[in-house]
């Protein structure tokens, strides 16, 4: 019966929830062991505060911009206030056999990592009152109307056919982009390309990477809002991207040298966040070829990004921003309503429009998240200022800003 509540696709989200909310600390030790000793626990704060942050912006208001009635294609009106009207029964727009406080919950998580994942471009350096700021303006001017363009009741791209399965546009290419954008405002560590940088606990980023591959299975598997075979398809795709971009990283790494453990790890998230738009939309061998391609994309854009002295610190732009911008073109060369009849049909199976759109949402969503993030960045950095002092970041964040050490 359409509109009535399911029991196995209520406790399937409440399950992905708890997933997705455990690859925010799961990117806390993800960045957190690629940073030196002295600023490991400043790097988990700025991922680990977006639990607290967000999950209070959220609630008040960024659902409601988000997934609010629609204001002419482009932002959420106010209806959905503090979760006014946001309760036990189903919302026909958005998932018709869940709570429509499960499902608000289920974008909440979203909303919590996709800021944290751009830390890792300013770590180090970065004072902790204006990360705050910036990060609450970044929330409200860059995330929630994307987020109602791309998956918002009437929101332009979603309505226009652009498809965007879990967050490529949303999540991946808006952190990506929007990293990039801040390392190039704020600048390099002091000493970036002449002192040794290493991290200094690959452990921790390993253990962070597999738990990054479990919570994935919540945010793409989760993203079919249902227990269902869409949901079944997306966890095998996620899985053989994942799997496949983490064993062409290794072979690109020998060929360098040697395969070294904190590369394999790092192609296996590119593999998870290029998959991430197309998992509800293509088969699983296209999820192959997908991890394939990611893998030396991202893998060369690191290289690329080494070459230009960019301190782009953890990478965000080049194994999100890159991976997740393959993905949505991919999409549109690899989408089947065979496998998704909610979907559409990619270039390869005789939609070549479907390119042209997967295109259009790539362009738009780079645009506006590397401007906007730029500006916001500039104006924080004349007014209030970025950096810590020299002093503070010789010293290491932990100590400086937060009084406390990660070690005795």
């Amino acid at each position: 019966m359409e509109g009535a509540l399911n029991s196995g696709d209520t406790a399937w989200l409440l399950v992905c929830c708890s997933l997705v909310l455990l690859m925010t600390p799961a990117l806390a030790l993800f960045y957190g062991g690629m940073v030196r000793r002295k600023n490991l626990l400043s790097t988990l704060t700025l991922s680990y505060i977006f639990m607290a942050l967000a999950g209070v912006q959220w609630v008040l208001y960024g659902y409601s911009l988000a997934f609010g009635s629609d204001i002419g294609g482009l932002i959420g009106g106010l209806n959905f206030l503090g979760f006014s009207g946001v309760g036990a029964q189903p919302n026909p727009d958005y998932a018709k056999t869940i709570p429509h406080g499960l499902f608000a919950a289920f974008q909440m998580m979203f909303a919590v990592i996709t800021p944290a994942l751009i830390t890792g471009a300013f770590v180090e350096r970065v004072r902790f009152k204006s990360f705050l700021l910036f990060s609450l303006i970044w929330m409200t001017l860059v995330y929630d109307p994307l987020a109602h363009w791309v998956w918002g009741k009437g929101g332009w791209l979603g309505a226009l056919g652009v498809l965007d399965f879990a967050g490529g546009t949303v999540v991946h290419i808006a952190a990506g982009y929007s990293a990039l954008a801040f390392a190039l405002v704020i600048g390099p560590r002091k000493g970036f390309g002449k002192v040794p940088m290493e991290p200094h606990n690959i452990a921790y980023t390993v253990l962070g990477a597999g738990l990054l591959w479990v919570g994935w299975f919540g945010f793409n598997a989760g993203s079919a809002l249902a227990a269902n075979g869409v949901a079944v398809n997306a966890l095998l795709t996620t899985n053989t991207s994942a799997a496949t971009a983490g064993l062409v990283w290794m072979v690109l790494g020998w060929i360098d040298g040697r395969p070294s453990t904190l590369g394999i790890a790092t192609g296996m998230v590119v593999g998870l966040a290029a998959v991430t738009p197309a998992a509800g939309f293509v088969s699983p061998l296209a999820a192959m070829l997908i991890g394939a391609v990611a893998a030396p994309l991202c893998y060369y854009a690191i290289r690329f990004r080494q070459n230009r002295s960019l301190d782009e610190s953890m990478d965000v732009w080049a194994c999100h921003g890159m991976a997740s911008t393959w993905g949505m073109i991919a999409t549109g060369l690899f989408a089947t309503v065979e496998v998704n009849s909610a979907g559409a049909n990619g270039l390869f199976y005789g939609n070549p429009q479907q390119l042209l759109l997967q295109f259009l949402g790539v362009v738009v969503t780079i645009v506006f998240t590397f401007v906007v993030t730029y500006v916001v960045a500039k104006v924080l950095d004349l007014s209030i200022g970025l950096r810590v002092t020299t002093m503070e970041e010789e010293v290491g964040l932990d100590i400086s800003a937060h009084g406390e050490r990660a070690y005795s």
